[in-house]
């Protein structure tokens, strides 16, 4: 008997992640991977897996059982744990002797409610996991009973000493004490070997908590925010530099909440930027100081990029929801980055908010959007266990689905033909502002309304109205819709619209043939003026001085030139229409590492 306890010293583990999208990853599992290995869990015994929410789960039923894990356990978001549900259930019949855990912030609510639902869940630990699964790993490896099978079991003693779980015991579910939360210096560093992240999108944490007390995020829960020491983040972030990383994305809650911490973090990026890896902070705009915007400036472009959450502008909703912001600030400090043309800045809205009705999400929508941020994320309301919004929910007369991600359906200022309604406005956001395809023909468009939200409802409603909802369109499908709206439904005139739309294309792809709805070919006059630009050596020489190796044919494929009736630069710059023909030169080795788009030069006078 001694010699099968033994035997299972060495138990082999599996932490499942299932993310939303093949290019994201889990940082939760590869943090307590890590921290167990560091402390004594063997390391060729201690696997991690990620799938997808849309992968076909028999193959991922298969593939886990495939791996004989002695304990099994889910990290769980509003994102996955329908699926991981479902395989749970089946995994428990396959592997009938492998226990299940969970955790993760979708089930630190309501553990003892999950434990009484399904069986065959062991049990789920509560917050943050290091140290959690490290003892109930070390409780599995001191039982001192074997099963038929050869499976460990452990003492109801072993479990009841781990702080932060909640376990079944026969017919009786047991919570433990609360775990005191770690030292963000005691954490490990999860990365080792990028191999298998070199497609994907790599998250890093230098803090936990939030100072902030915004009612419908899990995150006002801890309101005392611990930080990582300096010395071990410019370790980590020159792994990130040395390994080429092509994104870190920061989940550090409100990265800018502490100056010298944002500081000495910016600058160790900017002094040691390789010119590859850019860095994603989530931000409180209205924190950043004078000096943390003129530092930023000096970043080349693409280095560093914001995700700023505004949520309303609404004061009303702002103070229901209990969060701190003054919106003037927010505006004048997104102002001044964005006038630094050097920093992509992604501003976030939620509808569904107490107090926020259709109209007063219209006035938030319209003034984030003059922002001019580079995306806007119009999101809906989700209603997290646990969260302060979620326990006064019958005060705000707040329905929401019963499935994950559990989205706000109606509330006592917003009805559920609004909501239908704004997901027409997410809808037409996501394809034409956030897709940035569109900069020359959106704004001719927009100019025929009253302001920028009713431009994209009542594309909403055409699509609709048409029967394009909810099918998938390409690119040029999108292009071509936007064309039949603004002829049927506005005074633009369309050979306006075609040129600005033959540029949007032109300052994205070297298209090989022009699409149907935009057939204005160039005439011969036109191709005989591209044809001696490309051959005169003194025009390639002053604008296309990267192409010396190239004879003149070559660089006339790998650029493109277009002739237009009116200055799109000048349309672009004023929004008025200067009557005189211009030729745009696109060329498509150099990219704004912002918005993607082409170097565009006016060769106008090029000859």
């Amino acid at each position: 008997m001694k010699d099968k306890v033994l035997e299972k010293q060495g138990l082999k583990v599996l932490l499942v992640g299932m993310n939303a999208k093949y290019i994201h990853s889990n940082l939760g599992i590869y943090s307590i991977r890590a921290y167990g290995i560091a402390h004594g869990i063997p390391e060729d015994q201690f696997h991690l897996a990620e799938y997808t929410i849309n992968q076909n789960m028999g193959e991922v039923l298969a593939d886990i059982y495939e791996q004989k894990p002695d304990i099994l356990a889910f990290s769980c978001y509003i994102w996955n744990i329908r699926q991981i549900k479902e395989l749970a259930a089946q995994l428990h019949k396959v592997l009938p002797h492998t226990p299940i855990w969970l955790g993760g912030p979708e089930v630190s609510f309501d553990a003892d409610a999950l434990l009484e639902e399904y069986e065959w869940l062991t049990g789920v630990m509560l917050g943050e996991g290091e140290a959690t699964f490290l003892e109930v790993y070390q409780a599995y490896c001191k039982g001192n009973q074997v099963s038929e099978s050869g499976v460990a079991e452990i003492k109801d003693a072993d479990l009841h000493q781990v702080a932060g779980i909640v376990y079944r015991k026969g017919e009786q579910i047991i919570t433990t004490a609360e775990r005191e939360k770690l030292s963000m210096d005691e954490l490990i560093f999860p990365y080792k070997d990028m191999t298998d992240l070199q497609h994907r999108i790599v998250y890093y944490e230098t803090s936990r908590g939030c100072p902030f007390g915004c009612s419908y995020c899990l995150s006002s829960v801890e309101r005392q925010v611990r930080f990582r020491s300096m010395e071990l983040v410019e370790k980590e972030l020159q792994f990130f530099l040395d390994q080429k990383v092509p994104q870190v994305k920061f989940v550090d809650r409100t990265f800018n909440c502490k100056h010298e911490h944002t500081m000495a973090i910016w600058k160790y990026i900017y002094e040691h930027d390789n010119g590859i890896t850019n860095f994603h902070f989530e931000m409180s705009a209205d924190l950043l100081t004078e000096e943390e915007i003129q530092y930023v400036q000096r970043f080349r472009p693409g280095l560093i990029q914001f995700e700023i959450g505004v949520q309303s502008t609404n004061p009303c909703t702002i103070e229901a929801i209990h969060r701190k912001m003054n919106l003037d600030i927010l505006k004048e400090k997104v102002a001044k980055v964005h006038a630094g043309g050097n920093i992509h800045q992604h501003l976030d809205l939620i509808a569904g908010l107490p107090k926020e009705d259709y109209v007063s999400f219209q006035k938030s929508f319209n003034e984030v959007y003059a922002m001019k941020p580079d995306q806007l994320q119009l999101g809906f309301l989700k209603v997290l266990k646990g969260s302060p919004l979620y326990l006064n929910r019958a005060e705000y007369g707040m329905e929401y689905q019963d499935i994950p991600p559990y989205e706000v359906l109606f509330t006592n200022w917003l009805s559920y033909e609004d909501v239908l309604k704004l997901k027409l406005v997410e809808d037409m956001v996501e394809r034409y502002y956030n897709s940035m395809q569109f900069e020359a023909s959106l704004p001719y468009i927009m100019n025929q309304f009253a302001d920028a939200f009713t431009f994209f409802q009542e594309l909403g409603l055409f699509y609709k109205e048409k029967g394009y909802q909810g099918f998938h369109q390409s690119r040029m499908q999108n292009y071509e819709i936007l064309l039949e709206f603004a002829i049927e439904r506005t005074a633009c005139q369309r050979f306006r619209l075609q040129e600005l739309m033959l540029y949007d294309l032109y300052a994205r792809e070297n298209l090989k043939a022009r699409p149907a709805f935009l057939a204005k070919e160039p005439d011969r006059q036109q191709k005989d003026w591209n044809r001696e630009f490309y051959q005169k050596e003194e025009s390639r020489r002053k604008y296309l001085p990267d192409y010396e190796c190239y004879d003149w044919k070559q660089t006339a494929r790998m650029t493109h030139l277009e002739h237009f009736s009116f200055s799109i630069p000048a349309f672009l710059a004023t929004g008025d229409f200067l009557e005189e023909e211009t030729v745009l030169l696109f060329d498509y080795q150099i990219r704004n590492p912002l918005n993607h788009q082409v170097r565009i030069l006016d060769v106008t006078d090029g000859k």
